[in-house]
């Protein structure tokens, strides 16, 4: 089967590998759909992120979708044919982390496509995908790419619960990529009342105004429309930081009201925070990191139609073009979500 391969930054290779049996509680799976995350651009276009360096070739890949081909032995609840969502998410379930309920934190977590323990765990831009059944959600009524934007949509689900209510509450997200625009639907679907959403480039700020941002900002041409909001101590209840930009957290915390919460998702790197100001507003900072239990809620709300992503897949290209597929992804300018397609 094909593989879709990083070496080193820039050396991405389309390989042959073995195909895997399904075994006990296991199925198999063609996969028909998987979406480029900013990890897989981190790897891609840099080697890793951090201290998170590739140490030996690794199949990238963890937003996919494929059929059920074959079931393991003593699998229910799915057949062949079945269109599912597969969540990257394999927790051990046995750690202190998993026995308390909080899987996002598994101490021995196997995450499709992650560099972090070595070996690396590899990932999930493959032909033939064996997965636990466990990790499969029926994506009926979903097209191919709807149901791999499950995994990134489980993010800004995760996220939002962290925030807490947010019935009535006026959002501000700074970073309109893909995790940005979706957390205008989760917020919205989550009962926010007003959200603005700022960013650098206006093509990304066009995808958060098409699903359903009430006011984009450029920052970096019209700031002073942002700095209006400081007025009163501050405008917005939450804010979804999606960029990693220190200098986004900084510009945002005058226009939040006191204590009010700040959702960081962005990982850019080690961030300076403005602690004073941050203190003297009383605001509350809470990280978001993964998820679990939001990946059958995400399909379900797709399903559902209270949650449209089909807006934000800007690109569909095969998996042999995979390398101008990576290219195009890096390019804010021109891409948004660009798919794989495996079938």
């Amino acid at each position: 089967m094909k593989t879709v391969v990083i070496h080193t930054a820039k050396d991405l290779r389309i390989e042959d590998r073995e195909a895997g049996s399904p075994g006990p509680g296991e199925v198999q799976v063609a996969l028909a759909s998987g979406g480029i995350c900013g990890s897989d651009l981190h790897y891609y276009n840099h080697g890793g992120f951090g201290a998170v360096r590739l140490r030996e070739p690794m199949i990238l890949g963890h937003e996919v979708s494929g059929h059920v081909t074959a079931l393991g032995q003593g699998v229910s609840g799915l057949a062949v044919g079945d269109l599912v969502a597969v969540s990257p998410s394999r927790p051990c379930g046995q750690c202190t982390y998993c026995q308390k309920g909080l899987h996002n934190h598994c101490e021995n977590m196997r995450f499709y496509g992650s560099a972090m323990p070595f070996p690396h765990i590899q990932g999930a831009f493959r032909e033939i995908l064996t997965a636990n059944a466990m990790q499969c959600v029926k994506a009926d009524g979903l097209t191919p790419g709807e149901a791999a934007m499950a995994e990134p949509l489980s993010v800004c689900l995760h996220a939002t619960r962290r925030a807490g209510e947010m019935l009535g509450k006026r959002v501000l997200v700074t970073g309109s990529g893909p995790i940005g625009t979706l957390c205008v639907l989760a917020a919205r679907s989550a009962g926010a009342a007003e959200i603005v959403v700022t960013d650098l480039s206006d093509e990304a700020l066009a995808f958060a105004s098409r699903v359903g941002a009430d006011r984009v900002i450029n920052t970096g041409r019209d700031g002073e429309e942002l700095s209006a909001y400081a007025a009163g101590k501050g405008y917005f209840d939450v804010l979804y930081e999606c960029s990693g930009a220190a200098v986004a957290l900084a510009g945002a915390i005058p226009a939040l009201r006191p204590r009010s919460v700040i959702m960081q998702l962005g990982l850019g790197g080690d961030m300076t925070l403005p602690v004073q100001a941050m203190t003297a507003k009383e605001l509350d900072l809470r990280g978001s990191f993964r998820f679990h239990e939001e990946f059958p809620m995400a399909v379900r709300l797709m399903q559902a139609g209270m949650i449209d992503v089909k807006p934000l897949i800007s690109h569909t290209m095969t998996l042999d073009d995979a390398v101008a597929a990576f290219d195009l992804a890096s390019d804010r300018s021109r891409a948004m979500k660009v798919q794989l397609a495996f079938g």
